[in-house]
């Protein structure tokens, strides 16, 4: 193992509860005055969102909203925030909300002031560097999921409408200047988002923790992160109010995707063509695929989970690891299986071959080939 790396650790972070009270002076010292808080279609007419309006007007900043928003975003709502931006004369972005919120205000804050379409900023190589850095906009990121941990990424992840392939686009610049972290906002997320948002931070931290990549860091962030969501996700889910463990998720959530620098596997390689073709809850595919690349990659990680298994309070090893997968799945509800996610056999070739091109293939433990994605796509089933 050759033990050198490129290594970038999250943004400013303000993270406690009733701190969405800092949102306009989180504005103005990253030199924000007039922001646009771009949302979901479904955060748009809800209590947090009219509150965080709020507080940016009392301060005198004239704010805006920008709400057409889907669940798994496309370069079409991309034009449309684009446009609200430029024609409303806004210098900054609040990304708000979910995964789909926070993807897609970063990626309108990255794209404004680029000529370029946006394809050309996907995560591969160096492409990044053809975009004009001093035209990106400062973000502001406030999550009110506890899940895809996008709040301290520096990628958006944008679906192309026409070939429904989920595109990572990619720039160092597109890391939120500043993030509120208030586990008050989650208060409110239903049990189905509660549970698919945080076994997404948990797949997050389990294929970060697998994944051969050499970056300690991120092994240490990953395994407290997956002991986080195994203590107080079932806590969350039961009880929408209990704030302690909506803030261990809120940290576990922004945990998974600190540790990620580290690398994804089959997981997201399978669920991001999965949610592209039948625009499923991106978590709870992730937790539908996980017992299936867990059986994939026992080889290459059973010793170390042999190791962690004791400290996140499992009995048994990697097998009692996997046996409890199962049963965290069956407590939280996911569905059995990608056929109760509306997954269709004759799709499977054509899953494989997005799943092939996902740049999350690199991170897998063991190399991910057309033949073992389409044996992993029909044991999910």
């Amino acid at each position: 193992m050759t033990l050198t790396a490129n290594w970038s650790y999250p943004a400013a972070i303000r993270f406690g509860a009733g701190r969405i009270a800092e949102l306009a002076d989180a504005c103005t010292q990253s030199g924000i005055s007039k922001p646009l808080l771009v949302t979901d279609k479904g955060l748009a007419s809800l209590p947090i969102t009219e509150q965080a309006l709020d507080i940016l007007r009392k301060a005198g900043l004239d704010a805006a909203m920008f709400s057409e928003v889907d669940p798994n975003p496309n370069e079409q709502n991309l034009a449309a925030g684009i446009a609200a931006y430029n024609d409303g004369g806004h210098d900054g972005v609040i990304a708000f909300g979910g995964g789909s919120g926070l993807d897609l205000g970063k990626c309108v804050a990255f794209m404004a002031g680029q000529t370029r379409p946006v394809w050309d900023f996907e995560d591969i190589g160096d492409w990044w560097t053809r975009a004009d850095a001093d035209a990106i906009a400062p973000i502001i990121a406030v999550p009110t999921t506890a899940g895809t941990g996008s709040e301290v990424g520096r990628a958006g992840v944008l679906t192309n409408s026409e070939t429904h392939e989920k595109k990572i686009i990619f720039h160092p610049k597109m890391l939120p200047a500043a993030v509120i972290c208030d586990p008050e906002l989650t208060v409110g997320m239903p049990k189905p988002i509660t549970a698919g948002t945080g076994l997404d931070a948990f797949a997050h931290c389990v294929e970060a923790f697998s994944s051969p990549h050499y970056h300690p860091m991120s092994q240490g962030i990953a395994l407290e992160g997956m002991r986080l969501v195994i203590e107080n996700l079932p806590r969350a889910y039961e009880d929408g109010t209990d704030i302690e463990a909506r803030a261990h998720m809120m940290s576990a959530a922004a945990m998974g995707a600190t540790a990620f620098q580290k690398g994804l596997g089959a997981i997201h390689a399978m669920s991001h063509p999965i949610g592209a073709h039948f625009n499923t809850h991106h978590g709870t595919t992730n937790a539908v695929c996980m017992p299936a690349v867990l059986d994939l990659n026992t080889p290459k990680i059973a010793e170390r989970f042999d190791r962690a298994a004791g400290y996140l309070g499992i009995e048994g090893g990697f097998e009692g690891f996997r046996a409890f997968v199962d049963r965290f799945n069956d407590q939280l509800g996911v569905p059995k299986g990608l056929a109760a996610l509306g997954v269709t056999e004759d799709t499977i070739p054509d899953l494989v071959k997005g799943a092939i091109k996902d740049p999350s293939c690199g991170g897998n433990p063991v190399e991910l080939t057309e033949e073992n994605l389409t044996a992993l796509f029909k044991a999910a089933m």
